[in-house]
């Protein structure tokens, strides 16, 4: 009988420690999600500046974060060089 009571136990001794387990590395992948949205953040904020300081005009800031929200960052920046080359031509 001792050893029918033993059983479940370390039955379920060996399901906690895998639910613990799983749990860690939820935690882990949980903390690195939260790191690369801090970067992409970062990233973001980094390509609005230079939209401002790159954009000549207001229409061209406001086409460059339109860009950004609805194609995504790298056509932003594909525009951004497209205004920077345009720059250098007029100059």
């Amino acid at each position: 009988m001792t050893l029918a009571l033993d059983k479940p136990t370390k039955s379920k001794e060996s399901t906690l420690t895998k639910a613990l387990r799983e749990v860690d590395q939820l935690k882990f992948k949980i903390h690195e999600l939260e790191n690369q949205h801090q970067d992409y953040v970062r990233s973001q904020q980094d390509l609005i500046t230079v939209i401002a300081e790159i954009c000549p005009s207001l229409i061209q800031e406001v086409e460059a974060l339109r860009i950004l929200i609805y194609k995504g960052e790298a056509d932003c920046r594909r525009y951004l060089r497209s205004l920077l080359i345009n720059q250098r031509k007029v100059s």
